[in-house]
């Protein structure tokens, strides 16, 4: 795939459009465009367009040529994951975002064993997280990272909601264009939220007969949904 640079700005095929700041950096510093050199410019809401480049100095000049096509899933995915270990917590942000994730929201459970002192302040790293792993997959949209938020705010929304729990009895979800995917933390699920969850219409399912790591459960239910109903499907 060609080097992929963001900018939040109109992308009209045939004109020429400059990379200043960060991602002029990139370009000339850290991959070292050179002129010539095919590119792929992407605006973050859902356009892509192929490019040259013309200049390389402390601005990068592009030449834009024809729009690429979507690489962006039909299904509006939203991943609720339970804030884990945060190393582990950032490795599912950026398979979400592989997986076409369109908005992640860190969860607050009963069991989550991270201070919030300790995931405080971790939006704008997060966000970075989110942002690299668009530009490395071919994405033309940056998933909507939400700020954290408590189990029963969002298992009260509308739409299908899909909880993953390998001792309940399973309820499987019937096709949607956009779902819900909770995931729980490392201890699991309370008696409480698993029971709000049945009150609230949530559909539950299991991974398999084996217990699965929380960042590994997150992995596993977007590529099945995926492979369900989203892009996957095609493959």
């Amino acid at each position: 795939m060609r080097h992929r640079f963001h900018l939040p700005a109109a992308l009209p095929p045939g004109e020429s459009v400059t990379l200043t700041g960060d991602e002029a950096h990139h370009a000339a510093r850290v991959v070292r465009v050179r002129e010539g050199e095919e590119v792929e410019l992407f605006d973050g809401r859902g356009r892509a367009v192929a490019g040259v480049i013309t200049t390389v100095g402390r601005d990068v000049v592009v030449q834009l040529g024809n729009e690429v096509p979507s690489r962006e899933s039909r299904l509006h995915l939203t991943l609720a994951m339970a804030i884990i270990n945060l190393e582990k917590f950032e490795l599912v942000l950026q398979k979400a975002t592989e997986l076409g994730v369109r908005t992640i929201v860190p969860l607050v459970t009963d069991r989550v064993e991270l201070r919030r002192e300790r995931y405080a302040g971790k939006m704008e790293r997060w966000n970075r997280v989110v942002f690299e792993a668009v530009k490395q997959c071919g994405r033309s949209v940056i998933p909507a990272l939400k700020e954290p938020a408590r189990f029963e705010d969002v298992v009260g929304r509308d739409g299908t909601r899909i909880l993953f729990d390998l001792d309940e009895s399973p309820a499987p979800a019937t096709k949607a264009d956009a779902v819900t995917l909770l995931i729980g933390p490392e201890g699991g699920w309370s008696e409480r939220e698993l029971a709000l969850a049945r009150e609230r219409g949530v559909y539950v399912e299991r991974l398999g007969p084996r217990r699965l790591r929380a960042e590994t459960a997150a992995i596993v239910a977007g590529t099945i949904v995926a492979q369900r109903w989203g892009d996957l499907t095609e493959s």
